[in-house]
């Protein structure tokens, strides 16, 4: 099976860029572009690419206007000649994009287009130099600003593995990010007609613990996080009628269990922020640590207000959390 099997319905014009990519000519802006024209073909919707530039500023004040326009036009020449070639390195049968060169900070300018897209994805790094701002240096900058999902895509990994069977992971920790990622994850997943499976890391005991005036039960904590996974599924599997749902509990590092899982995953998806305290991150507020170690796409969802999130305490009891700051 392909990425590229029946289309999703499109978005409404809510998102008029669609699928937006940064680009800058670096491998892992192409590898970017490629995957973003494959996923703009699977949800039906248009694919954008982008770049920035920001002009040098002179010291001085005696410059000449006419000198600085003509830096001015030679770096956006520059830069509309690199859109163009990693467009002509896309597939010629796949959605053909729509090119926009900006003027300004890369991060500053794709978190403000990202209001205007359903997906904004980047190369996990870009350039180094002059260039290297253009975009994928500044990916650790998008997924806590973004106002859409991003996607990261390491260099290399853009190609399918639909026909691998593979699943689309999601790390959850038993908070409301977690829970809003694996109902993104569930949508994913059945875009693709593909399994979902939920990882909850399961962190080692601290060493601080045998100081405390009671005994940690480790099995206890396992029935309890398996509890909650297994309410989890139940929960999906109402709003996501015939999607085969799996889960998982692993021991480890959340950062280290996450980017594992990327190695073979179809896509991973995290939440921007999971609890705090003990059993705070096991996944959400890691998400960026796993994007930088990724070995395959990973999708960082922000948070937002879902009704069917209300649904789920009427199959099992929920963590309990701050009130969120709105």
């Amino acid at each position: 099976m392909s990425d590229q099997t029946t289309p999703s319905a499109p978005l409404s014009q809510d998102a008029p860029l669609g699928v937006l990519v940064g680009v800058d000519g670096s491998d892992q802006s192409i590898s970017a572009a490629r995957w973003a024209q494959r996923e703009a073909r699977l949800r039906g919707e248009s694919l954008t690419l982008v770049t920035a530039y920001t002009v040098p500023a002179f010291w001085g004040s005696s410059v000449d206007g006419g000198i600085a326009l003509a830096d001015d036009d030679r770096l956006r020449s520059g830069v509309d000649a690199l859109l163009h070639e990693v467009a002509g390195k896309l597939d010629p049968e796949g959605v053909t994009p729509e090119l926009r060169v900006e003027v300004g900070d890369a991060a500053g300018v794709l978190v403000d287009l990202s209001a205007q897209a359903s997906l904004l994805v980047s190369g996990s790094r870009g350039r180094g130099g002059f260039l290297g701002r253009l975009l994928g240096s500044v990916s650790s900058a998008l997924p806590g600003h973004a106002h859409c999902p991003v996607a990261i895509i390491p260099a290399g990994v853009e190609e399918s593995r639909a026909a691998d069977g593979a699943p689309v992971v999601a790390g959850v920790d038993g908070s409301e990010e977690g829970r809003a990622a694996a109902l993104v994850a569930a949508e994913e997943a059945a875009a693709r007609t593909a399994p979902l499976h939920l990882v909850c890391a399961l962190p080692p005991m601290s060493a601080n613990a045998a100081w405390l005036a009671v005994t940690l039960d480790e099995e206890a904590r396992r029935r309890e996080l398996q509890e909650r996974l297994d309410a989890g599924v139940a929960w999906l599997t109402s709003e996501f009628p015939g999607l085969q749902v799996t889960t998982e509990l692993v021991e480890g590092n959340p950062v280290d269990v996450m980017a594992e899982q990327t190695a073979t995953a179809r896509l991973t998806v995290l939440g921007t922020r999971g609890l705090g305290g003990f059993s705070g991150a096991l996944v959400g507020s890691t998400s960026q640590g796993v994007a930088n170690h990724a070995k395959g796409p990973v999708m960082v969802v922000p948070f937002r207000e879902d009704v069917r999130l209300g649904s789920r305490v009427e199959f099992g009891p929920v963590v309990e959390q701050e009130p969120r700051e709105r």
